[in-house]
């Protein structure tokens, strides 16, 4: 069902050029890996707070900091990842890790927009040591959870 777009996509000028180019793809990688480190390092610092780490630090100052990070670092993940994806798309729609790694990644967004619409979030108070509600602590495990397995899934498929 999908290899005929993936055939289509890996005939593109893009695809081409993203293969043959000496410096685009290792930059493109490179923008791919920076986008995770900026998701992934803003994430858990966020995540080990709901959890009840760091209970001095106020959590609305620490979402309000970190979350745009996060949200910055997906977006450049996202972006870039179309664009590895454009170079073997044929590949990549038929490997298994692929299809865990988008699994791991819509439930991680999911997630995190489940927490984020919990009406009390949005009410963040800036009070020291009040820990996080009850039910956010599974966010937090949660989260870091699949965003590891995102992570790994993608570098599992580097090497196949």
């Amino acid at each position: 069902m999908l290899e005929p777009l993936a055939a289509a996509l890996q005939a593109t000028g893009l695809s081409e050029v993203l293969r043959a180019s000496v410096w685009l793809y290792p930059l493109v990688n490179t923008g791919h890996v920076v986008g995770i480190a900026l998701l992934f390092g803003a994430i858990v610092p966020l995540d080990l707070r709901l959890i009840g780490a760091f209970r001095s630090v106020p959590l609305e100052p620490l979402a309000t900091t970190l979350v745009p990070v996060a949200i910055t670092g997906l977006l450049l993940a996202l972006a870039t990842g179309a664009l590895l994806f454009a170079t073997r798309p044929l590949d990549y729609v038929v490997e298994p890790l692929f299809g865990i790694k988008l699994a791991l990644l819509a439930a991680a967004v999911l997630n995190a927009l489940w927490l984020r619409l919990d009406p009390h979030w949005r009410r963040l108070g800036a009070a020291v040591g009040v820990p996080p509600r009850p039910g956010w602590r599974w966010h937090g495990v949660l989260s870091v959870l699949l965003w590891l397995g995102v992570i790994t899934a993608g570098r599992l498929i580097g090497y196949r």
